[in-house]
Formats: structure tokens, C-alpha cells, sequence
């Protein structure tokens, strides 16, 4: 029978650090995020590391909890977050070490999560599309649309941006500050369809209110490629189910999650589509064990639920980011620590 002790704190181990949501902006940088992706999902990965995720649900709200083990051999952890009656989201990192089974860090997590997936969709991107400066339509004006604008930039050249959102000061004020801040044309569209004429690249980053697919497979090209990251629970929708069957080739970086607690994957299977001959996992694509696009008049779909292993990569790397630049702040005690013996 085992033994066991309580000591607090570790002896020798740091305090544990916490970065606000400014921290994270200040040492999270486009290349290092899409680096330590690469490097995360190019690892050969048990599937124990990376678990499926848990969602608790109540009366009009909801708690999620996703958590990893990074290849990395730095740290493990998990990220909550959860939606209140009032419609309103706050997000938790919490890291622990992997040597000492120590917490050693809390993250405000907002900016980890726009900029993990938006990093996530650049590195896909990056295995998917041509090489070649991109035509990009973005659906949606948001946080997350300006994150996957500036995360694309960083993988490839843009051509031109067109961008579309159902209020015409939102797309407006969108292809505005697009323009100045990437130098590209940029300019708003009239409608989601108009936007998507002529791109080579189309990134639907906002669900409607109403649960109505966003993107019709009806306006793709042959050669595009989709990136779709709105709809990440049974009740979503963002891209309808023709997108699905029109794809040769859907990309998923949780694949058992997008075809099970998707709405536009349910929806798909509904109508009755089957993409399981077409379905990879992006750690395949970046490993090398899926050759990605096949032709160049491949439709290529991105569908993105996240990931915790994304949340600990990005996260372990802000935080010795932030240790090496003395940013952060400590907190005044460490959580007590059981030893088994």
C-alpha cells in the first residue's frame, strides 16, 4: 500500500506565475505560435496525451474543460471556459510541470484562444494552399476574423481581402483597418457570396444568430480552400452540407469531435454525406503521413473544433516567453503538494 505526505510548497520550485490577457499579447508572436504547432502536431502523439473534451451543461449555460499532455515534456494542462446567462465567455489556462507535478502557471486565456486557432488555420493553410499569393474572403468582422487575417499573413502572401458581415459599418470598418494594418487591397463585400467569388482561400470565422450556414457549397470554386472553425458544438452552424460533399479532402484537428459534435458535420451526415474516405487529421497532414491536396482543382476543407493540445503548446510557450522577458506576475502562494511514495 502507498504512502503519502503533503508538502507546501515544492521545495525549490518557483512561485506560480500568472499572465494577465496583456502578458499574453506582449510575448505571443505569429511565427512562434505556428512553430510550436508544427513541432506539436508533427510529434508522434499517444491519444491518451490528448483526450476528448468535456462539456457540463445547465439551464442556459455551459462549462468546458479540455486538457493535454505536451510532446514538448515541459508541461501538461487544461483549459476551462465556460458560457454564463449572459452570453458572456472567460477563459482559464492552468500548466502544470511534468517533472514535479507542480502548478506552474495560470493564464487568462482569451487571447490563447483566438490566437491558437487562428495559428492552427495558418499552419493548415500553410500544408493546404497553394504556394502562391492568396485571394482571401473572410465571413465575419470579429476578434477571431482579424486574428486568422494576421495569422494567414504570416504564412503567405495576400493578394487582396474581401471581406463580408451582415452590418455594413462592421465590414466596412474591417477592410479599413485590415488595409492599413496588412497593406493588401481589402474591401468590403455586399454579401458572403460576393465575397467568395474569385478568392482562393475562404475563412468563415462567424456563425450567424440564427444557426443559418454561413457558407454555401453551392459558390465554391474548384482549387479553393475553406477554413471553418464557427461551429464546434452539436447546436452550431456555420457552412452547409454541400461545402462537406463538394470537398475532396476534409482536414479535421480533432476528427472524432468535428464528425460527432459538429452541427454542419450532424447536418452533412443527415443529408447523407459520408466523408469518411476524405477525412484526415491535421497531425497526419503535418507529419507527413497524408499527402493533403491531391490536384490543384481540389476543394480543400478545414473544419477546426480546437484542441487542448493547441491551448498547451501555445501556452507553455507564452509562459517561458514571459519567464525570459520578466513579464507576468507571481502569486503569492503555491497549491500544496501530495507525494506518493
Amino acid at each position: 500500500m502507498s504512502r503519502s505526505s503533503i508538502a507546501s510548497p515544492v521545495a525549490g520550485h518557483p512561485r506560480v506565475r500568472f499572465l494577465s490577457d496583456s502578458d499574453v499579447e506582449r510575448v505571443l508572436g505569429w511565427p512562434e505560435a505556428i512553430a510550436c504547432l508544427a513541432a506539436a502536431y508533427g510529434a508522434a502523439l499517444d491519444p491518451a496525451m490528448v483526450p476528448p473534451r468535456v462539456v457540463a451543461r445547465g439551464k442556459g449555460v455551459w462549462l468546458r474543460a479540455l486538457a493535454a499532455v505536451s510532446p514538448s515534456g515541459r508541461y501538461m494542462g487544461a483549459k476551462l471556459f465556460g458560457q454564463g446567462r449572459k452570453k458572456q465567455v472567460s477563459y482559464l489556462i492552468a500548466l502544470f510541470d511534468q517533472e514535479s507535478g507542480a502548478l506552474a502557471c495560470l493564464i487568462d486565456a482569451r487571447h490563447v484562444t483566438a490566437a491558437r486557432t487562428a495559428a492552427t488555420s495558418a499552419l493548415a493553410v500553410d500544408r493546404l494552399a497553394p504556394r502562391a499569393p492568396l485571394r482571401v474572403a473572410v465571413l465575419g468582422s470579429g476578434a477571431e476574423a482579424q486574428a486568422h487575417l494576421d495569422a494567414l499573413a504570416t504564412v503567405r502572401e495576400l493578394r487582396s481581402v474581401a471581406i463580408y458581415s451582415p452590418t455594413p459599418a462592421s465590414r466596412e470598418g474591417f477592410a479599413q483597418r485590415a488595409r492599413a494594418r496588412l497593406h493588401v487591397e481589402c474591401s468590403a463585400a455586399a454579401s458572403a457570396e460576393q465575397a467568395v467569388a474569385g478568392a482562393d482561400l475562404v475563412v468563415a470565422a462567424a456563425r450567424s444568430r440564427d444557426e443559418t450556414p454561413i457558407l454555401l457549397g453551392a459558390w465554391l470554386a474548384p482549387g479553393m480552400t475553406v477554413v471553418s472553425i464557427g461551429s464546434t458544438l452539436p447546436e452550431q452552424r456555420e457552412i452547409d452540407p454541400e461545402v462537406v460533399r463538394r470537398a475532396d479532402l476534409v482536414v479535421a484537428d480533432a476528427p472524432e469531435e468535428v464528425m460527432h459534435d459538429t452541427g454542419d458535420m450532424i447536418a452533412a451526415r443527415k443529408a447523407g454525406i459520408d466523408c469518411t474516405g476524405r477525412l484526415v487529421s491535421l497531425a497526419d497532414l503535418v507529419s507527413g503521413r497524408s499527402p493533403g491536396r491531391r490536384g490543384p482543382r481540389d476543394i480543400v476543407l478545414y473544419k477546426s473544433v480546437g484542441s487542448a493540445l493547441q491551448d498547451v503548446a501555445v501556452a507553455e510557450m507564452c509562459l517561458e516567453r514571459a519567464a525570459a522577458q520578466g513579464r507576468g506576475s507571481e502569486l503569492p502562494a503555491g497549491l500544496s503538494i501530495k507525494v506518493l511514495k
